[in-house]
């Protein structure tokens, strides 16, 4: 295989993890702004703040990814991926103060940080559990392999 296509196949595995990661986060966070939204009683939601946070999903995918190597997918969940995890929600946490999203309300802001906090962990535990099944299941599908192996030589 050649250089390029090898460092292209690297780029674009990257690029699509990201923006895996991206859509989830946006999700959440469009998740919590929207639940906010209806307990203010209002069943709108701004495009502007929608683009805002898609924006800022995408910006910290590329933060998270090149600066803090992709701590919510990391093997152990140790000091760096919790000071990771907490300068990521409070970045997310000032734009969206910044930004107006919960209306500048401070009580709304702490909740808030504390949810991206709980979202930061339930995505690591999540990236976990299917790491587990994945390798799970690769072992699996090489027994199977070795046994298919073993039978072909002996016939």
């Amino acid at each position: 295989m050649s250089k390029f296509k090898s460092r292209f196949k690297y780029y674009l595995s990257n690029e699509i993890a990201i923006d895996y990661k991206t859509c989830l986060y946006f999700f959440y966070i469009t998740f919590v702004y929207c639940v906010y939204r209806v307990f203010q009683g209002n069943y709108t939601a701004s495009i502007l703040h929608m683009c805002e946070i898609m924006a800022a999903a995408y910006f910290m995918g590329y933060f998270q990814f090149y600066a803090f190597h992709n701590f919510d997918e990391a093997e152990r969940f140790g000091k760096k991926e919790v000071l990771a995890m907490t300068v990521c929600s409070i970045l997310y946490t000032v734009l969206s103060f910044l930004s107006g999203w919960f209306d500048q309300r401070a009580g709304m802001t702490v909740i808030f940080f504390l949810l991206m906090l709980f979202g930061y962990l339930c995505m690591y535990l999540s990236f976990k559990i299917k790491r587990t099944i994945d390798t799970e299941n690769l072992n699996k599908m090489l027994t199977e392999f070795k046994k298919g192996e073993t039978h072909g030589e002996q016939n």
